[in-house]
C-alpha cells in the first residue's frame, strides 16, 4: 500500500510538473500589470464575463486588450507543488490545505489532470455555490488591472441584463465589483453588456441597432437608439449551457468538448461524431431560445418602438464564434414574424473582445 501510495503521489507530482511547464511555455514573456499603482490619469473598460474576463485600455492610437479565464481549480496543497507553481509564475492563491490556481493556468491544469475548472461565476453573476467566488475573482481582476493613483480614472466594467428571478442576484453581484474598483482607485460604473456591444461596433450608425452578447454563463441583448436602450433582456443559456448538455449525452467531461468546440467545429457541417451532433443540437436550442426571446420583447413593446430606419444586429461573445453561428441564428430569425425590420447580420469584427472595447468606448465618451 505504502508503495502504491508513493507512486500515485509522484505520477500526481509528475503531472503537476508537467501542466506548470505548459503553462510556462504558453505565457512566455506575457507581461501582467500586477499591483503596481499609477498616478497617471487612466481610462479602461473590463468585460467580467461568466468564462474570461477582458480588460482594455487604449495606448499611443491603438486599443490593447489583455485577459484572463475566469476559472480556478483547487489542488491538494504540498510545498512540492507551490515551488513548482513559483517557480513557474502560475498564478495561485492558498485556502486552508488546498492551493487554488486561477485564470489561464486552471484550464491547463484541469486538461492535465483530466478534471473540470470550476467558476467564481455562474450565468452571469457571482456563483453562490462556490465559497471563495468573491475572493478569486478579485484576484483575477487585480492579475488585470493596476491599481491608479489619480482620483480622475475612470472604468466601466460589464454586467448581465437581470436574468427572470435574478433581479435581487444582480444588485449584489454588481456592487461588490464595484466596490472593489473603486478600491483600486477608479470611478467605476457598470454598462449593460449587450449596450457595451453596441458602443463597439455601431459607431457608424451612432449607436443605433441591437447588440447580443452570446457568452459563456448566459446570452445579453440590447435594442439602442442612439445609445439610449430600448429593449434588453437576457437568456440563461450560453456557452456552458451547451459545454455541459454535451457532455452529460456523450458521457465525456467538458473540457474535451470545449477543445472541440474551439478548434474548427462548423455548425455549417454534418456531424462527424456523437460531440459534434450533439454540439449541432444543443447550440440550435440555444439560437432557438434567444430568437424566441428577442421575438417576445420586441413584440411586448412594439407600440412604443417608433424607429425610422431598419436596424443592424451584431452578434459577438465566444458563444457566436464559432463557425455557422451567424447563419443558423439568420435561420430561425427568418422563421418568426417579428414586428421590426433588420437591415444586416454581422458578427462583430473582435467577438471575444468586443464588450470589452464598447465599455471603454463609453468611459471615454464620458470624458
Amino acid at each position: 500500500m505504502t508503495q502504491s501510495k508513493n507512486k500515485g503521489e509522484k505520477n500526481r507530482e509528475a503531472e503537476i510538473e508537467a501542466a506548470s511547464n505548459q503553462m510556462m511555455e504558453q505565457q512566455g514573456q506575457k507581461e501582467t500589470p500586477g499591483e503596481a499603482g499609477t498616478s497617471k490619469e487612466r481610462v479602461v473598460g473590463v468585460d467580467i464575463g461568466t468564462s474570461k474576463i477582458v480588460f482594455s485600455e487604449k495606448k499611443n492610437g491603438k486599443i490593447d486588450f489583455s485577459s484572463h479565464r475566469n476559472a480556478f481549480i483547487s489542488v491538494d496543497y504540498s510545498k512540492f507543488t507551490e515551488r513548482i507553481l513559483n517557480q513557474n509564475q502560475i498564478k495561485y492563491h492558498r485556502i486552508d490545505n488546498s492551493l487554488i490556481v486561477f485564470g489561464d493556468g486552471a484550464e491547463i491544469f484541469a486538461n492535465m489532470l483530466n478534471t473540470e475548472t470550476r467558476r467564481p461565476m455562474r450565468q452571469g453573476l457571482l456563483n453562490p455555490k462556490e465559497s471563495y467566488s468573491v475572493e478569486i475573482i478579485k484576484k483575477i481582476l487585480n492579475e488585470l488591472i493596476e491599481s491608479s493613483g489619480n482620483s480622475d480614472s475612470k472604468l466601466y466594467f460589464s454586467i448581465p441584463d437581470p436574468p427572470k428571478g435574478s433581479e435581487t442576484d444582480i444588485i449584489y453581484h454588481e456592487t461588490v465589483l464595484k466596490r472593489h474598483l473603486t478600491e483600486k482607485g477608479y470611478t467605476s460604473k457598470s454598462i449593460n453588456e449587450g449596450l457595451a456591444v453596441i458602443f463597439s461596433e455601431l459607431e457608424d450608425e451612432s449607436f443605433t441597432g441591437m447588440g447580443i452578447s452570446a457568452g459563456g454563463g448566459m446570452c445579453n441583448v440590447c435594442l439602442a437608439y442612439l445609445s439610449v436602450p430600448l429593449v434588453s433582456f437576457s437568456i440563461n443559456k450560453g456557452g456552458d449551457y451547451i459545454d455541459d448538455a454535451t457532455a452529460s449525452v456523450t458521457g465525456t467531461i467538458n473540457t474535451r468538448v470545449r477543445g472541440i468546440k474551439e478548434n474548427g467545429f462548423d455548425l455549417q457541417k454534418k456531424p462527424s461524431s456523437d460531440i459534434e451532433d450533439a454540439l449541432h443540437i444543443y447550440y440550435d436550442d440555444l439560437i432557438m431560445s434567444l430568437v424566441r426571446s428577442l421575438k417576445e420583447s420586441i413584440v411586448q413593446t412594439s407600440t412604443t418602438l417608433k424607429l425610422d430606419r431598419p436596424i443592424p444586429i451584431v452578434l459577438s461573445g465566444g458563444t457566436a464564434k464559432v463557425r455557422g453561428f451567424k447563419e443558423r441564428f439568420e435561420h430561425f430569425l427568418n422563421m418568426e414574424e417579428i414586428p421590426l425590420d433588420f437591415s444586416k447580420i454581422r458578427i462583430a469584427e473582435d467577438p471575444l473582445n468586443a464588450t470589452a472595447k464598447g465599455a471603454l468606448i463609453a468611459a471615454m465618451h464620458e470624458n
